[in-house]
Formats: structure tokens, C-alpha cells, sequence
């Protein structure tokens, strides 16, 4: 097996991979969200939605289990290889069986029949990405070819964009290239498949042992995408596009800023799945730390900048038609620093050490919880309502992953996280009197600007507490530059 890049390296490429899923949509929807309105956004993003659900069981977990199983046997190719195709064969089997169920639900529920074409186009992403196997590429971390390949189709996607939507009545295209880049770029991977696995028959596959192991990673993904799209489908139902197209601009910020703190954490998985089969501990609870760290050395600055500029952010990307998202906005932001946490507790601590069930708890107590906040909710207070019930949810999934890991966590070194706090504090006072004190009419630069200072004191205040992260990770990466 070829040599394997460092951590850092990982972590840039992934970073560059899972922030240009939100970064690209950034640059186009301030364009798409003027030309389609919030309904026409808003039927894109129920379609989308409800075909999240569709490929979740499709997928069955091996999205994660994927990872952990390809990576334990990444130094045998013919053991990989037939891993890999037990996988693959498991995920075309349930694509064809989510195939038929979408069928009949197009044909039976009034609501999807009303945008059935929206729905039959989103759904493309179900086969795409059962014979993309992302996973493989993860578990063998080839993070350098997932990211360049996955870059070329979004960038082609925001060129045919601009080109191809004019209208409000141009929805159904703005699907088809939202479609192109989350998705378009699978079909390279199935290509590229032959490089590093055999395909051939073998006279005995071994199904139930991955279908076993893959059905708590389902559980785990289910309960989460209930708290993730259920937000969006409940309110499609119950209140309507419009509410839809607000709570989707609210969370766009969101989701890129998640992908910056989360990372890190996916391309620990399978690292730390490697460092704990091999009874590696030191090496595992080291990595744990530094990635703890550097979780809080961004989520809380980020989160409190975010929240404080929600109106200016929500202006320059979708115009005073979506004021209505400012609110929503600023309720969910929080679920930054609640998603990096639980992200390395549950996925990269619990997993690797074959704690699954404890993460599938959680999650479905936070699954539940969100479900009941909606439904009490969203008719009264519709994209606020959902946002409420998204950060309810995400805190019970942080306090119960604490208290389950309590002892593992106990004997870890202390992360001074109180710095990051004063450090984050002293800027948002210094960036809350200067913005009276500069006038401009150019909300972008505005925003640049204390975007700047925020940034420039909060690293200089981490600087003189002597904090962690600053030193050790950051400041010796520019040098060695």
C-alpha cells in the first residue's frame, strides 16, 4: 500500500474538500436565491431533503463502517478488495429497493407528487453515490485525489449555474447542478476503483458479518439526519417553500462553518481506527487531545463572530427577501461548537474503540427530542421553531456523550479552554465598539473589516495566554513555510 500523508495534510486536503461543498453554493447562491426566490429554493431543498432520507438507507451505514473496515485491512489488497465489494454489492441492492419505495411514494403522497420531477432529479444522488464509494478512498486516505477530482465538478457546476438559471421557472436546473457538484465526481471514483482493488468474482462472500456491524452506524445516521433534513421536510409540510428558503439560508452558514471544525475529525477515523487495532494508545489518546483542542480553538470564535453579524451575513447572500433567516441564523449557530465536539467524541473516540451503541443512544435521545420540539414548534414559529429544536437536540447529544465518556475523559490532559473563552470575548468587545465608529455602504467590506480585526485581535490576545493550538500547530506550520 502506498505511503500514507500525515494528519496535517489530511486535515488541509479534507478541510479544502468538505468547506468547497458549502464554499461553492456560497458563490452561486447569492445569484440563485434572487433569480429563484425562497420557493423555488425552498422545492429544491425539500426534494433534496427527501432524497437524503432514500440514500441514508441506501447507503446503510457504510458511509463510516466503510471507513473503520477498509482501514483495518488497508495493507492486504485482496482482503480490501473483497471487503470492498461485499460493500458495494450490500449498497446496489438497497438502491434498487429504495428505487421502487420512491416510486411508490411519488405515486401516493400528494406532497411529492406536486414536485415529482425536482424529486426524480435529486434522486440520481442515491445511485451515484452508492457507486462512488467515498468511503474507500477515505479509509485508504487518499485525500488529495478525493479533493482535486470533487473541485473540478463544483467549479464546472457554478459556471453552468450562472450560465443555465435565469428565471424563477429554472429550479429544476439549479437541482440538476447542485446535483453535478456533490455527486457528479463519483463516477471518476468507480472508474479509479481498479487501481487499488481486484475485480473478480470470489467464491464466497460474507454479507451478514458487514450488514451486522454497518447497522449501528445506520442507527447513528438516522437518528442524526432526523435533527439535520427532518428540520427541512417538517417544514415543507407544515409551513410551506417560503419558511423552507429562509431556514435553508439561515443554516448555509452554518454548514460550511461546521465543515471547517469538523475536518479534522474525518480524517482521524481512520487513523484512530488504525492506531486502536493495533493497540496503539499513547498514539490514539495523543491525537485525541490535539484535536480536541484545536475543535474549541475554532468553533467559539467563529460561532459568537457569526451570531453577531447574522443580519450583514444574511444580506450579502440572499438579499432583505430572506431577512426572515436572521433569527434562525443566530439560534442555530451554537450548534457549532456542540457538532465539533460530539463529532470527536462520538465518531472518533467512541467508534474506534467499538462503542458504537453508546453514540446510537445519544443520538436517538437527540433524534426524539428534535422530532417533538418540530411538531410543537414549527407552526407557530416555522424556520425559528426548527432552529430551536436543532440546538436542543445537538446540547442533549453533547451532555450525554460527556457523561458516557466521562472516565475516558477524566484522565485526559486539561484543555485551558477558559483562554479561547477570554481570548474570544476581548475580540467581540473590541469588533462591537468599532463597528459604530466605521461607516460604509458596502456591507461586504464592512464585514471584511471586522472580520480582520476579530481575527487579528483574538490571535493576538491566544498569543499572549500562550494558548495551545496558536503555538504548537499553527505558528510552527507558517514557519515551516
Amino acid at each position: 500500500m502506498k505511503q500514507v500523508h500525515s494528519i496535517r495534510f489530511n486535515f488541509l486536503m479534507n478541510f479544502i474538500l468538505t468547506a468547497s461543498s458549502f464554499v461553492f453554493p456560497l458563490i452561486t447562491f447569492p445569484y440563485v436565491s434572487r433569480v429563484l426566490m425562497p420557493e423555488g429554493i425552498g422545492k429544491v431543498t425539500f426534494a433534496t431533503s427527501v432524497i437524503s432520507y432514500f440514500t441514508m438507507v441506501a447507503m446503510l451505514g457504510v458511509p463510516t463502517y466503510g471507513i473503520r473496515a477498509c482501514a483495518q485491512v488497508r495493507d492486504d489488497k485482496e482482503k480490501l478488495s473483497k471487503v470492498v465489494q461485499e460493500l458495494m454489492i450490500i449498497n446496489l441492492v438497497l438502491t434498487l429497493i429504495c428505487y421502487v419505495c420512491l416510486g411508490i411514494s411519488i405515486c401516493t403522497i400528494d406532497r411529492f407528487r406536486e414536485d415529482s420531477d425536482i424529486i426524480w432529479i435529486s434522486s440520481l444522488g442515491i445511485l451515484l453515490n452508492a457507486v462512488g464509494v467515498n468511503w474507500f478512498y477515505s479509509a485508504i486516505e487518499e485525500y488529495s485525489y478525493i479533493t482535486f477530482r470533487s473541485l473540478i465538478f463544483k467549479v464546472l457546476s457554478v459556471f453552468l449555474m450562472f450560465f443555465c438559471i435565469k428565471d424563477q421557472d429554472d429550479y429544476p436546473m439549479y437541482a440538476v447542478m447542485t446535483l453535478v457538484a456533490s455527486s457528479g465526481s463519483y463516477v471518476l471514483n468507480f472508474i479509479r476503483l481498479r487501481k487499488y482493488i481486484f475485480f473478480k468474482r470470489y467464491p464466497h462472500y460474507d454479507f451478514m458479518p458487514h450488514i451486522k456491524a454497518a447497522m449501528v452506524f445506520f442507527a447513528m445516521t438516522v437518528a442524526t439526519t432526523v435533527y439535520t433534513n427532518l428540520d427541512t421536510v417538517m417544514l415543507g409540510f407544515m409551513s410551506g417553500d417560503a419558511e423552507v428558503g429562509y431556514y435553508n439560508a439561515a443554516v448555509k452558514v452554518k454548514q460550511i462553518l461546521v465543515s471547517l471544525v469538523t475536518s479534522l475529525g474525518a480524517v482521524l477515523l481512520p487513523r484512530l481506527s488504525y492506531y486502536a487495532q493495533s493497540d496503539r494508545r499513547e498514539q490514539f489518546y495523543r491525537v485525541v487531545v490535539k484535536a480536541m483542542r484545536i475543535v474549541f480553538f475554532l468553533a467559539i470564535p467563529l460561532m459568537v463572530f457569526f451570531m453577531m453579524f447574522a443580519e450583514e451575513v444574511i444580506l450579502i447572500l440572499s438579499g432583505e427577501a430572506y431577512l426572515a433567516a436572521v433569527q434562525p441564523m443566530q439560534i442555530i449557530m451554537p450548534t457549532l461548537l456542540f457538532i465539533g465536539i460530539t463529532n470527536l467524541l462520538g465518531l472518533q473516540i467512541m467508534v474506534p474503540m467499538g462503542q458504537e451503541r453508546l453514540v446510537v443512544i445519544s443520538v436517538v435521545a437527540g433524534g426524539i427530542l428534535d422530532l417533538i420540539l418540530n411538531a410543537i414548534l414549527i407552526p407557530n414559529y416555522g424556520a425559528s421553531g426548527a432552529a430551536i429544536g436543532t440546538l436542543a437536540a445537538e446540547g442533549l447529544v453533547l451532555v450525554m456523550q460527556v457523561v458516557m465518556l466521562r472516565e475516558v475523559l477524566r484522565d485526559m490532559p486539561r484543555l485551558q479552554v477558559w483562554k479561547v473563552i477570554l481570548a474570544t470575548a476581548v475580540a467581540s468587545i473590541v469588533v462591537y465598539y468599532l463597528q459604530s465608529m466605521i461607516q460604509t455602504s458596502m456591507l461586504l467590506v464592512h464585514i471584511g473589516i471586522m472580520a480582520c480585526v476579530f481575527g487579528v485581535v483574538y490571535a493576538g490576545v491566544a498569543f499572549i495566554l500562550r494558548e495551545a493550538v496558536l503555538l504548537e500547530d499553527i505558528l510552527p506550520g507558517l514557519r515551516r513555510r
